[in-house]
């Protein structure tokens, strides 16, 4: 059983710049690239595997096969994949959004599933910043009214960010990632956004892009998000490891591998993806094969996967699974 690559699908929204093909040697068409969809079964955008005897297939198509043993026990409880990985190159100011939880979303969007999110700050611009939450709590009506009079920019929490901040992102919490940011989005498995301000931008077809007012003054959190608390690092033998993000629908450890990291078999527990933000390393499994892995790289590894080992000087890796709950 080999490790999969995957080659992602892409997005060329009009806030996105040329980093990712730049720097992260994603090959694409588009003259601007904004997101690259790393580890995705949305229909939106679909990864495909690059290697092994599945080469060509979408990784939905190949997980679908035999799910049980390839999503793992964490995964198997949900009705579909619960996780979708991007990379973001913002190079103008997001909108500021929203996006429903759950309940919400399979009320009033087809059964669609709601959008939580993590965010890992893979590079950043001198001064760059992102809103997060509110700064001070508002009504729904106070709310609404400040959207409407075009004032809402003013009650954002801004926050500055340096490369390696993480920021998780609950469903509710208003939200907009600032120019000159490129981050690492772990996200679950939707497409769902609802749109409250957006700079009076016009779209390709030249008309404003669409608002979600009514929708949004549903589902925010209007009071201000809880501080952000930086996540402790563990030693090992070749890496240290800090969970950034932990929830139902996804755990993600940051890596940092400076020698010979072991990794046992996840026995059917949960599907494994490696995420390559910095440096290269070697993944070395059965017993001796060994696949590079570079800066940027996507790599699937089933939940009936064996042990494997990561090798390496110096890299950074986000690992994403998702566990079981009681």
């Amino acid at each position: 059983m080999e490790p999969l690559k995957l080659l992602p699908a892409f997005q060329d929204y009009i806030w996105g710049g040329t980093r990712l093909r730049d720097d992260f040697g994603k090959q694409c068409d588009y003259e601007h690239v904004a997101e690259s969809w790393e580890l995705s079964c949305h229909p939106a955008g679909e990864s495909v595997i690059m290697n092994s005897v599945c080469k060509g297939m979408t990784l939905r198509a190949y997980l679908e096969q035999d799910w049980a043993a390839r999503v793992g026990e964490g995964a198997a409880r949900l009705s579909s994949f619960p996780v979708l990985i991007k990379l973001i190159d913002a190079c103008q100011d997001l909108s500021v959004q929203v996006h429903p939880d759950d309940r919400y979303a399979r009320e009033h969007e087809n059964g669609e599933n709601g959008k939580t999110e993590c965010w890992y700050v893979m590079d950043c611009e001198e001064g760059a910043a992102l809103a997060c939450g509110l700064n001070r709590e508002l009504t729904k009506d106070e709310f609404r009214r400040v959207i409407q009079q075009g004032t809402l920019t003013e009650y954002l929490q801004l926050v500055p960010v340096k490369k390696g901040d993480v920021f998780f992102i609950e469903a509710g919490t208003l939200h907009a990632i600032g120019a000159g940011i490129l981050v690492a989005e772990i996200q679950q498995n939707s497409n769902l956004t609802y749109r409250v301000f957006d700079y009076d931008r016009v779209g390709k077809d030249g008309q404003p892009r669409e608002l979600h007012i009514d929708k949004a003054v549903d589902v925010t959190k209007t009071w201000p998000a809880p501080p952000r608390r930086k996540p402790p690092q563990t030693e090992y033998q070749g890496y240290t490891a800090a969970v950034i993000a932990d929830c139902p629908y996804f755990t993600v450890t940051e890596l940092h591998v400076t020698g010979e990291a072991a990794f046992p078999a996840s026995e059917g527990v949960s599907y494994t993806h490696l995420l390559c933000t910095e440096g290269e390393a070697a993944l070395v499994y059965d017993s001796g094969v060994v696949m590079p892995v570079r800066k940027g790289d996507s790599v699937f590894l089933p939940a009936n996967f064996g042990a494997y080992m990561l090798r390496s000087k110096a890299c950074t890796l986000l690992m994403t699974r998702t566990l079981p709950r009681k």
